[in-house]
């Protein structure tokens, strides 16, 4: 395993972090503890959850993933593991869990649950899942502004209501997640100028068919040293190729979840094809070379990585070992050039 530290702190983090959103919905309590060893048995100290999972996200499993975690971390060195997780934005998806927003209140609340769930004293990295502006997030491509956006100017308030629970010593770092140039830029203003906490990370997707991050957000990232938390590398399975070759089979998350399509255009397909022939080309599997492609990028503090199973997991782990040349390189940027950024 390779480490890195959390930007401007001494947290030392593995470069592979768990994912943890299909425990409790694919993967039952024994099979999400079976990954959690392994895991950590091969080098991996970041554990990545939220509130919000599941994934798809329902009122009857909201929280499962973390009770799952939290059921497994009550037996560990605590200190030895980074655990992250995530106060859930507002929106339609999310109104079973709350409907107030990022308040000092609902903050409060949020931190006190999961920590119960988790069965533990403290998170280490604690995020903002998405902005409560209207922006585009979650595969929309372009900002359209909306002048009726109910929303106002709260990011100092949400600092300093973040920056009470961190005094309290419930949460250590705070992060980022989904969020846009501008609004990290917001945040880090409020942080420098009134002495709050600063985000030290962003976790947003990332992957051969989305590099949308690689626009504003990574010289902000490289610019002011907050580190990107990858989620998606493979795309919802899409980049491991077993769509194109159709050995998926029934259990595959885009046939349980066929409306999560962010990665499944006729764009992105045809990417994926060409993705494939060219790992093939070099004795690579798409997902070895998907992976390593988002390990060695520059401003990648963690790569995120989910599976189904303990086997996927290994090669997933296993990314870490290899490092692609600049030829190939070279290649990945040419067929990104002529189908650039199918899946925003």
């Amino acid at each position: 395993m390779k480490y890195t530290t959390l930007p401007n702190t001494d947290i030392k983090v593995s470069k592979i972090c768990l994912g943890t959103m299909t425990f409790g919905n694919q993967n039952t309590e024994a099979e999400g503890h079976a990954q959690l060893n392994y895991a950590v048995e091969h080098g991996v100290n970041f554990i990545d959850t939220a509130e919000l999972y599941p994934v798809p996200a329902t009122a009857e499993t909201s929280g499962r993933t973390s009770e799952i975690i939290g059921t497994w971390l009550k037996h560990q060195k605590r200190e030895a593991l980074v655990v992250a997780s995530k106060i859930a934005g507002t929106g339609d998806y999310t109104a079973h869990i709350r409907t107030t927003g990022f308040t000092a209140a609902s903050i409060r609340e949020a931190v006190n649950l999961e920590l119960k769930r988790l069965q533990t004293d403290y998170i280490d990295l604690y995020q903002l899942h998405w902005p409560e502006r209207e922006t585009n997030t979650f595969g929309v491509r372009d900002y359209s502004h909306n002048p009726n956006d109910p929303w106002t100017d709260n990011f100092r308030e949400v600092l300093e209501a973040l920056d009470q629970v961190k005094k309290e010593g419930k949460i250590r770092q705070i992060g980022l997640s989904n969020e846009k140039a501008w609004g990290t830029m917001r945040y880090l203003e409020e942080s420098k100028n009134n002495n709050l906490p600063r985000p030290v990370t962003i976790q947003n997707a990332y992957s051969l068919l989305n590099r949308v991050f690689e626009g504003d957000m990574a010289e902000v990232s490289i610019r002011e040293n907050i580190g990107l938390l990858v989620y998606s590398p493979m795309a919802f399975g899409v980049l491991s190729g077993k769509y194109i070759k159709g050995i998926e089979g029934q259990k595959a998350r885009l046939h349980l979840f066929p409306r999560f399509a962010r990665y499944s255009s006729q764009q992105a397909t045809e990417a994926t094809k060409q993705y494939l022939q060219l790992a093939e080309n070099n004795g690579l599997t798409l997902a070895q070379m998907a992976l390593a492609f988002v390990n060695q990028r520059r401003f990648v503090t963690g790569n995120i990585i989910g599976a189904t199973s303990v086997n996927q997991l290994k090669e997933n782990i296993d990314s870490i070992n290899l490092t692609l040349n600049t030829e190939l390189m070279q290649q990945i940027d040419a067929i990104h050039a002529k189908i650039p950024n199918p899946a925003p």
